[in-house]
């Protein structure tokens, strides 16, 4: 997909999206060594809109209808895809998705980058995990990194007061 499109789409979310937090942003983008001390008082979906990386990412959770769910008491840990992420899906996938007729399809998907507990990287092993949609994801850990199904964590433990944040490289799709 054209990096133009995904500015697009920001740029229109941009109208609803929540105010973004400077001290999230700086957590989510890597410039504080302390997230749990950044992001306090901060949930998932306030952390994710203060980042400048995950713009696509809220504006997706905004159409699917899952920011209350994400503000909730949790705890959560989501596998965020960067905006680079989604750039990655063929042209024209994310317009398609943010449509109300596909905010079924949507939340489907995000769903499936949700587990449901705190799980913070040293807690990370090769195994399976069952996601807030109910298909197991799995996990891979080896010397070149941690795989989400083929997705690769490129940063870990962004805290949120109601859970945890990994950050991966590729958008991950469940069983249809």
């Amino acid at each position: 997909m054209k990096k133009n499109s995904i500015f697009t789409v920001a740029v229109l979310a941009a109208v609803v999206t929540l105010a973004p937090s400077l001290n999230a942003g700086n957590c989510a983008a890597g410039k504080s060594t302390s997230a749990s001390t950044c992001a306090a008082g901060k949930d998932i979906v306030a952390l994710a809109s203060g980042a400048e990386n995950f713009k696509t990412l809220v504006a997706a959770v905004k159409a699917a209808g899952l920011v209350e769910t994400l503000q909730g008491k949790g705890p959560f840990t989501v596998f965020a895809p960067t905006d680079e992420a989604f750039a990655k899906l063929p042209a024209g996938t994310v317009e398609d998705l943010l449509k109300p007729e596909n905010k079924d399809k949507l939340a489907s998907i995000l769903k499936y980058h949700v587990v449901p507990g705190k799980v913070l990287s040293a807690d990370v092993k090769t195994m399976e995990a069952k996601t807030a949609l109910g298909q197991n994801v799995k996990l891979k850990v080896s010397e070149s990194g941690v795989m989400v199904d083929s997705a690769k964590v490129i940063k870990t433990d962004l805290l949120a007061e109601n859970g945890v944040i990994h950050v991966i490289d590729s958008v991950i799709l469940p069983n249809s």
